[in-house]
Parts: C-alpha cells; sequence; structure tokens
C-alpha cells in the first residue's frame, strides 16, 4: 500500500554495488491492497522474478517457497572445504555455556573442537547450533550460532570475524576496484560482512583506490564491499590487492594506477588479478602466502624453493646479478649474497647458485671458499659450551678467550655459522626457533620474566631474541609486557632459518537455546 520508499532505493542500491545477479522480488501485504500498482512500480527497477504474498492471510507463500526453490537451484554450491570466515553479527552470554556468537556460514564447515582466530587470538569451539537444533558440524550455507570455550564476552563485537588459522590475511591497507566516479569521497565507511569501518580513500585513476582501514580486517582479492558516504551514492567495491606497495618513492602512485589499470572498474573487462600478477607486482612470496591473500598458486608456472615463489623475469635479472657479486667477490656468504640480493631466505640464493653452474655453495659461500678456520675452530669451542645450556649466551670477555673476537663473530656470522642478536650476544643458528617452539608451550601471553625462565638464561639475552623473534614474526607484542608466539614451526625445519612458516543482524532466540 506505500509502494517503492526511499529505504527500497537504497537497499537496490546496495545490492547492485555488491554486484547480485541472483535474486526476487517479492512484494508483500497484499491483503491491504491489491499488488499490482507496486509490482509495476518495483519492476521499473528490479528485472527479477516477482512474486506477491500476504503474511497475514499467507496467500501466495506456497509460490514464495517454489520461488525460492528455483532461484536456490541457480546458484553455484559452496565450497565445504574453504577457509571458514564466519563474520560475528552477534555476542552475548549464556548462563552455564559463557560466550555465544551467531553469523552465517558462507564458506568452509565448523566442527566442534575446532581451534579457529579471534583478533589473532586462539578460540575452541566448544559447541555449535543451526537452526534451534545442535550439531556436531555444519557445512555452509548456514545460520550458525557457536559457543566458543573459555572466551569473555569482552573480547568478542559485532564486525569481528572466526578465521581458519592461517589462512586469511588481515589489513588495514587494501587497493580496490571502486565504482564511484570521476570523484570518489577522501573518507567514507566500509561495509563488508558484519563490519562498519572507516576507511580513508586515494584514487589512483578513474576506476580504481587505496583504501587505508581505521582497524584491520580479514580480506582477500574478490572480496565485494560497500563503500558509503553522506550525501554519495553507495560505491561498489572490489578488493584487489591485500598485501599493496608502499607509495614512498616519487612516481610510486603513478607506476601502481598503471599495475591497477587492467582490473579497473571501467576497463573493457574487468578482471580480478591471479597469482602470476600478484607474484609479479610483489616479485617474491611464499606459496601460503597467495592461498591466504585469494589467489590459487596450484598452477603457477614459477622459479620455487623452500615454500617459496619468484615471479619469472625477476628470477633471471637475480641470478645475472649474482653472477656480478660473486665476480666481484669470489666467496661471498650466502647471507651476504642474500642481502645484496634483496632475498627474503637462504634457501632462494641457494637455489639461484644451483641456476648459475658452475657457481656452487661451500662452507657457507659461494664459490667454495670458507671462513678461516680459527674461526671454525672458536664457533666449535661455543658450540660445545652450549650444549647443555643453549642460551646462557658468554658475556665478550668468555667469547675473546674463546677465540671469538668482534671481527672472528662477523666472519662467523656472515658465513650462517653464528646467529648474531647483538653486540656481544650471540648464539647458534636455529636458536631462535628452537626458542620459540620452547616458548609456544608457556601460557600466553607471556612475559619477558616468563621467557627468561623457560629458556635458562638472563635478561641480556632474552631481551634482543624477544626482538629478534618479533621480526621473524615468531612472536607479537600484545602490548608494553606481554607476548604471543604467533608461528613457530611444529618441528625443526629442513629448509635453513628461513623456511617457509605456516606463514550484527539478530538471530532468533532459538538458534541459542540449550547451550
Amino acid at each position: 500500500d506505500q509502494g517503492w520508499q526511499a529505504q527500497s532505493q537504497e537497499h537496490w542500491e546496495a545490492i547492485e554495488a555488491f554486484g547480485v545477479t541472483h535474486g526476487l522480488l517479492v512484494v508483500t501485504r497484499t491483503d491491504l491492497m491489491e499488488p499490482g500498482p507496486a509490482l509495476a512500480e518495483a519492476r521499473e527497477h528490479v528485472g527479477w522474478p516477482a512474486v506477491a504474498v500476504s503474511g497475514a492471510t499467507g496467500e501466495g507463500l506456497g509460490r514464495l517457497r517454489h520461488a525460492l526453490d528455483r532461484l536456490v537451484a541457480t546458484l553455484p554450491p559452496p565450497d565445504p572445504h574453504a577457509p571458514v570466515r564466519l563474520w560475528i553479527d552477534r555476542a552475548f552470554t549464556i548462563t552455564g555455556a559463557g560466550t555465544v556468537v551467531t553469523g552465517t556460514l558462507a564458506g568452509g564447515t565448523l566442527r566442534t573442537g575446532d581451534v579457529l582466530t579471534l583478533g589473532g587470538e586462539p578460540v575452541r569451539v566448544k559447541a555449535l547450533q543451526t537452526c534451534g537444533e545442535p550439531a556436531d558440524e555444519v557445512p555452509a550455507t548456514a545460520r550458525v550460532a557457536v559457543n566458543l570455550r573459555g572466551v569473555d564476552r569482552d573480547r568478542v563485537a559485532r564486525g569481528m570475524a572466526l578465521l581458519t588459522p592461517d589462512a586469511w590475511v588481515e589489513t588495514d591497507v587494501a587497493d580496490v576496484r571502486l565504482d564511484a566516479g570521476d570523484r570518489p569521497p577522501r573518507e567514507a565507511t566500509l561495509h563488508i560482512g558484519s563490519a562498519s569501518v572507516r576507511a580513508r580513500v586515494r584514487p589512483f585513476a578513474p576506476g580504481t583506490a587505496r583504501l587505508t582501514l581505521a582497524r584491520p580486517l580479514p580480506l582477500r582479492i574478490g572480496d565485494r564491499a560497500l563503500l558509503r558516504c553522506p550525501g554519495r551514492p553507495i560505491a561498489g567495491v572490489v578488493v584487489l590487492d591485500v598485501r599493496p606497495p608502499d607509495l614512498r618513492r616519487r612516481g610510486a602512485g603513478a607506476r601502481r594506477a598503471a599495475q591497477l589499470a587492467p582490473y579497473a572498474a571501467g576497463a573493457a573487462e574487468p578482471r580480478l588479478p591471479d597469482a602470476a600478477a600478484v607474484l609479479a607486482w610483489r616479485g617474491v612470496a611464499r606459496r601460503a602466502e597467495l592461498a591466504a591473500m585469494g589467489c590459487d598458486p596450484a598452477g603457477l608456472d614459477a622459479p620455487a624453493a623452500g615454500g617459496w615463489l619468484v615471479d619469472a623475469g625477476l628470477w633471471a635479472r637475480l641470478a645475472d646479478r649474482l653472477g656480478e657479486i660473486v665476480a666481484a667477490q669470489p666467496g661471498i656468504p650466502v647471507d651476504a649474497a642474500r642481502t645484496a640480493l634483496g632475498l627474503p631466505a637462504r634457501e632462494l640464493v641457494e637455489a639461484l647458485v644451483r641456476a648459475r653452474p658452475p657457481l656452487r655453495v661451500a662452507d657457507g659461500r659461494i664459490g667454495g671458499v670458507g671462513p678461516p678456520a680459527p674461526v671454525v675452530a672458536a664457533v666449535e669451542r661455543l658450540r660445545r659450551e652450549l650444549a647443555a645450556e643453549p642460551y646462557r649466551a658468554p658475556d665478550a670477555e668468555r667469547l675473546a678467550r674463546l677465540g671469538l673476537t668482534t671481527r672472528a663473530i662477523a666472519v662467523a656470522a656472515r658465513a650462517g655459522l653464528l646467529l648474531r642478536l647483538a653486540d656481544g650476544v650471540v648464539l647458534l643458528p636455529g636458536a631462535d626457533e628452537a626458542a620459540a617452539r620452547r616458548l609456544a608451550r608457556l601460557p600466553q601471553p607471556f612475559t619477558a620474566a616468563d621467557a627468561r625462565t623457560a629458556l635458562g638464561t638472563s635478561r641480556r639475552v632474552v631481551i634482543p631474541l624477544l626482538e629478534h623473534l618479533d621480526a621473524l614474526g615468531l612472536t607479537r607484542r600484545v602490548d608494553d609486557r606481554l607476548r604471543v608466539v604467533t608461528g613457530p614451526p611444529a618441528a625443526p625445519p629442513t629448509g635453513g632459518r628461513n623456511a617457509a612458516r605456516p606463514a550484527a543482524g539478530r538471530a532468533a532466540r532459538g538458534n541459542v537455546g540449550g547451550f
């Protein structure tokens, strides 16, 4: 009896901005008046199949059910094996059960006992319900209520997400396709899932922009979102890159605009960047990182080593550069070559050496020249001394008596024989990852004092060691006192010290009763 309203128009703009192509137009309250005029008016905007119903009399509800069945039959099936990203739209406490969150599971499968992440911290699924019934397993697509074990209600808010660990990139900067005309807003609100986050907008060219978010969100290439700004039409957003490069150098913005141009809103056939394109932008990336960004690296034909992938063009340039470096510095340590080449892992340098015979690695050096024998002997003496207590690093006086002068330490560290944490603080290679595995057994989060006790060392050693673990991404600061272990390998790695590391709508009360 009212017809197309301003709210109807806003909802339709959001639907168009999301790129929704399957839908059903329903005109309700037909008991109040004949629905013909309202249907005709709505069809001026919406070209989908339409039905008219009355909730009061039940007229048309059978046709609505059949239309919904036909609609669902045309949709692609959800992937029950996909990583979980459950946007939380409601969180509350049930007496005797604890914290419960609700959301719509769009992909993957939830099971009782699953360990997920929430705000970067691990949480465990205690129980599940869907459609008011308890379940041990819930595949997508489903409305689901999740009882979380040992999670305070204050830790959870609408707009957060439960995530499969190590399967998502949480980022506060993203490059996007933006359908907002020639003059997009400088500030707006980004809506995705149940999240609503303020965003600064930096346009590159018509059709692409960079969004800087007020807080990190778990995003993937291909994600669709809305950008809203008062007084402007709703704009559609498609995520193109979740780990975009810095734009600090002169001309960086123009170069980035050119990279994104084939994927812009105004392109002839807008598409999404694939794994090859993203790898070309980054040069070097972990295979697991590309998957977490939303790319499928399975069919990617690119040089690889130790879980890393390298763009083929960059690989050829690096191989040539390595030849020049070794020609100028015969016997250069692998780590020094890695630094000179700007590579993140030793195994990449070793793979480059294998790709350029007759170059070879011997004793940690390229070309077969190893460190001096006295240095090797001094390191062996240190190895024996640290055998029982690997984190009881000798002080400078003791190092000198072992034969490890400042110069000898520098030579040994360049050769990969020592792990130098700070001036006068050295450990053996691999001690950092072994420390992370030991610290992972502590109650999380932990203090520096907890780490010192667990490792059997002193504050002189534990502070630079923890800072080193932070830099490697094995630990992360929670605040000024506390840290958590974020990614230690489950067992000693086989690929070297830089080997790849596993990297509010309202729910019905019946959905949560019974926990």
